[in-house]
């Protein structure tokens, strides 16, 4: 169905393939709702690649929103330019930043890569890509939702979407899975769709003594309901029945921490209950907790490719996962282990006994690194840029 691009493990290393001088004067700007200092999935997806490319001599420009506008409205950061533009209203995820498409008729650009699609940034940004002649793609990076109306609408957004989908030189999934529903949901030919997935490795970081006295288990995500963390806290109780010595960490940050630390009163678990988020980029702190990991449980009802068990992967943690979405394809692949996504609290607590018992570590697998994502999109940039000119 889609189009997989390869690329060598070196190249984003390397740099530009020799005799496409295009490449160092390539003049790309990456669209997204949020980046840097602020994190996320895609957000750290975006930070990741755009300063590689920078790295490798591309002009790199990251377009976001501000919508409390705090941060500073110009600024480059490890090569890349960011401008930030303001967004409404401030205290929600719909991001009307009219201002986006000011940006983009303002600037001159060879591509225009739209970074996700679940905000009202995306369809201005491709609309304003249109309207000045420029080529773009967009890579979905699709997620659930805590709200069930919002999550409801996610197919009817995409194909409202259809006309801006349909004029993007390429679509981009970061799994199989991901391309494979979009290109059925829009009904869109085959051959607009490639798959480049998320990178996962994480700074090396020196080797800890691990705590004997306890067993950590990490629940990674932003604290929204979709993620799950209320699975694992539920089945907390059960599982230190068995492992006493179990400590549970949530990482993250949302809404719903408060939600989540009410259950955890309400259990009467709060002394092995911690929840909290690793300081935003902070990559040696994300490396060294995953490390002392026992076991690391994503018991999300969505996930397309989700970067938090590729890098518990790189870091050869065992992984728990909910058997849905992207996350079945990772099962399937052999890399986690799976369970039903209406698995009770008793159930949840004995697969993650067993994995305690007899985790599945793999170490065999060659898992994707960011310096490959640079790579294949820098590959696919020069790919539509020559289409474009050709066209023109």
């Amino acid at each position: 169905m889609e189009t997989t691009i390869d690329a060598p493990h070196d190249e984003a290393v390397q740099g530009p393939r020799p005799g496409r001088e295009s490449s160092k004067a390539m003049r790309v700007l990456m669209v997204t709702p949020r980046y840097f200092p602020l994190m996320g999935g895609v957000e750290t997806h975006t930070y990741e690649v755009a300063r590689r490319l920078a790295a490798q001599g591309v002009h790199t420009t990251v377009l976001t929103t501000d919508p409390g506008q705090t941060l500073p409205t110009e600024e480059t950061v490890e090569g890349v330019h960011i401008m930030r533009v303001p967004a409404y209203p401030a205290n929600r995820d719909f991001y009307v930043a009219p201002g986006i498409a000011r940006r983009i008729a303002q600037g001159t650009w060879d591509i225009i890569h739209c970074q996700g699609f679940h905000t009202f940034v995306p369809p201005l940004a491709m609309w304003a890509a249109q309207r000045s002649h420029v080529p773009y793609i967009l890579t979905f990076h699709s997620g659930g939702h805590s709200s069930g109306w919002r999550h409801s609408i996610r197919s009817v957004q995409a194909k409202l979407m259809r006309p801006l989908l349909a004029g993007a030189t390429r679509l981009v999934g970061v799994s199989r899975f991901e391309a494979k529903l979009f290109q059925t949901r829009l009904n869109l030919p085959s051959e607009q769709f490639v798959v480049i997935p998320n990178g996962s490795h994480l700074p090396k970081v020196a080797a800890q003594p691990r705590n004997n006295d306890e067993t950590l288990i990490l629940s990674v995500g932003r604290l929204e309901k979709y993620k799950g963390h209320q699975r694992i806290i539920a089945a907390f109780p059960e599982i230190l029945a068995q492992r006493p010595d179990a400590r549970l960490r949530i990482l993250g940050t949302g809404p719903y921490e408060p939600e989540l630390k009410a259950l955890v009163k309400e259990l009467g678990i709060g002394e092995r209950v911690e929840i909290g988020a690793i300081p935003p980029g902070n990559r040696q702190g994300m490396a060294s907790v995953l490390l002392d990991a026992a076991l690391v449980v994503l018991l999300s009802e969505y996930e397309a490719h989700p970067i938090s068990v590729m890098e518990a992967l790189s870091m050869k943690r065992p992984v728990l996962v909910a058997d849905t979405s992207g996350l079945s394809e990772l099962a399937e692949r052999g890399f986690v282990r799976a369970i039903p996504l209406e698995s009770t609290a008793t159930q949840v607590a004995q697969a993650v006994l067993e994995q305690l018992r007899s985790p599945l570590v793999r170490n065999d697998i060659e898992l994707p690194t960011w310096d490959e994502c640079a790579a294949l999109l820098l590959s696919l940039y020069e790919t539509v840029i020559e289409e474009h000119q050709c066209a023109s």
